[in-house]
């Protein structure tokens, strides 16, 4: 509205790792994490042995809620395996990790 108070743009409470939607999942999902105020974000997933899979971010971002998508490639666009992977959130002193399944 005009007097600047517009529900959408409140910014979040806390920075903090969400989840991922679907889960299980093929062949993509969605990780949701929120940021209370800007910082410099890495997102990389990892398979279960703990190689890098794919850095899906790793840059500055706006405080709000993100979502990003990760379409079960790796980082030379090869489509992975099945199976159990990690993904780490780093924001700021906020680390955070949480699993997914890739199921075909």
């Amino acid at each position: 509205g005009p007097t600047g108070t517009d529900d959408h743009t409140q910014l979040p409470i806390a920075t903090e790792l969400k989840g991922n939607y679907p889960n299980p999942f093929n062949p993509s999902t969605y990780i949701s994490f929120s940021l209370r105020q800007n910082e410099n974000v890495s997102l990389v997933i990892y398979n279960v042995k703990g190689q890098v899979v794919r850095t899906l971010v790793h840059s500055n971002l706006n405080a709000g809620n993100h979502k990003i998508l990760w379409e079960g490639k790796d980082d030379s666009g090869h489509t992975v395996a099945s199976g159990m992977y990690l993904y780490r959130f780093q924001a700021g002193k906020v680390t955070s990790t949480k699993k997914m399944m890739l199921l075909k």
